[in-house]
């Protein structure tokens, strides 16, 4: 009886030391002391002070409770899920930075593509203003040139008619010769038609003999071809010498009846076609 009262009372004992020991350790253990300059951590809280003392079974209590060890892991716990919000909320202002940056650096890429059209666009209307002024300033020199030999006129075609001594009416050969003559001459400027006419004879009498021959060609090639009266110079030479008399001294006179129909330009005419073919390719340019 008396060794089961002592076996109770030690095992009794042995419950009972443990909870001693935690309440011994809960009331013994020192509070931290305060530093003077605490150190920043992630969350801005003082960091987790580590325990100095560890109770009365030293380092390793073989008899903690769930309570004891739940309160010792809570603090560090919370701690840490303190640490994954912050994490978490750095990656996310992270995120919002790098789409920002990323959006900041699409629009100054766009804006300086834009630039970059601009410049090319300024570049290729300055090469136009400049091809422009050349072309401009080709015209001017050619005008220059044109108007200076405005009254400067050059032989293009000779054509004479032959007429039968006392007569003036125009043959179909004649006529055919004056077609081919004029044909070509509409629509153009620049020109002038000389037109002498020539008679056997002597005196007034070849002269308006000449002159009926002439006025004959002229006749005709005002009604039939709308050639201008005033781009027309007739004049009847009568029984005068060929052109070449004054060159060659053996030249006889004019034996018979002819018109001689001389046409002569000068370069208006080519100042228009070169005015015509720069325009037309300059409203050619856009459409490339």
């Amino acid at each position: 009886m008396k060794n089961r009262a002592l076996t109770a009372l030690l095992v009794a004992l042995v419950f009972a030391l443990p909870a001693f020991a935690q309440t011994t350790d809960q009331a013994t253990a020192p509070a931290p002391a305060a530093s003077s300059t605490p150190s920043q951590t992630a969350t801005g809280k003082e960091p987790l002070a580590p325990q100095t003392h560890e109770g009365f079974w030293g380092k390793v209590n073989p008899f903690a409770r769930k309570k004891y060890v739940q309160r010792q892991v809570q603090p560090i716990q919370d701690r840490v899920n303190e640490l994954d919000e912050l994490t978490a909320s750095n990656t996310k202002q992270i995120k919002d930075v790098d789409a920002r940056a990323q959006a900041g650096i699409q629009l100054a890429s766009a804006k300086a593509n834009e630039a970059d059209q601009h410049a090319i666009d300024a570049g290729n209307k300055a090469q136009m203003a400049q091809q422009t002024a050349t072309t401009a300033n080709t015209r001017l020199t050619t005008v220059e040139q044109v108007v200076g030999n405005i009254d400067q006129y050059k032989a293009s075609t000779q054509t004479e008619i032959r007429f039968r001594a006392g007569q003036s009416a125009l043959s179909e050969n004649a006529k055919s010769a004056l077609d081919e003559l004029a044909t070509p001459l509409k629509d153009q400027r620049g020109y002038i038609v000389e037109v002498q006419g020539f008679s056997s004879g002597r005196g007034q009498a070849a002269i308006a003999t000449s002159q009926k021959m002439a006025d004959s060609v002229v006749r005709y090639l005002v009604l039939n071809h709308d050639i201008p009266v005033y781009r027309i110079y007739v004049v009847g030479m009568g029984n005068a010498p060929v052109p070449t008399a004054d060159t060659d001294p053996k030249a006889k006179r004019t034996s018979g009846g002819r018109v001689e129909i001389s046409l002569l330009k000068n370069d208006l005419e080519q100042l228009a076609s070169s005015s015509t073919t720069p325009a037309s390719t300059d409203q050619a340019a856009p459409a490339k």
